[in-house]
Formats: C-alpha cells, sequence, structure tokens
C-alpha cells in the first residue's frame, strides 16, 4: 500500500502525518517505509486492511482532509 495525508506542511509534520506513520510503523506488517511525501508498507491481506482502517479512522480524527490511499494484491510469484 502506498499512502499520503493532507494538507501538507514543508515546516513540520502536521499531527496527521505523525500519527498515520505511527499506526503503520506499529502494525505488524513485513516492511514499512515512510517518508516526508508518501509512505509505503507491505504485508498479508488481514494486516494490510487492518491498518488501512486503522490508518483512516485515526488520521481522519487528528485533522487530515484528505487521505490519498494506493492498495496492491501481489501475488506470491510476481516480482
Amino acid at each position: 500500500m502506498e499512502f499520503t495525508t493532507e494538507p501538507f506542511d514543508l515546516d513540520e509534520a502536521p499531527a496527521h502525518a505523525v500519527v498515520a506513520r505511527e499506526v503503520i510503523q506499529s502494525a505488524e506488517l513485513d516492511a514499512v517505509d515512510v517518508g516526508p511525501f508518501g509512505n509505503t508498507a507491505e504485508g498479508g491481506a488481514d494486516r494490510v486492511l487492518a491498518a488501512v482502517d486503522s490508518l483512516l479512522r485515526n488520521a481522519l480524527a487528528s485533522g487530515a482532509t484528505r487521505v490519498s490511499l494506493q492498495v496492491n494484491v501481489v501475488g506470491e510469484d510476481a516480482k
């Protein structure tokens, strides 16, 4: 999955961005990469979906006005 939260603030990470990153970093996912303009995470379907639910609820409750989210399903044989 890939996600960003808005509104952006280039001087300091807004509360919604901090909360979203904390949610993803604390989820039991296989790989997480957080950055200033986008974040990615990988894992099994159930864990990713649970993380997405928590991410959306917490980011919106913390002031996000938009969450852009992309979820890709990759099979075991895909490279």
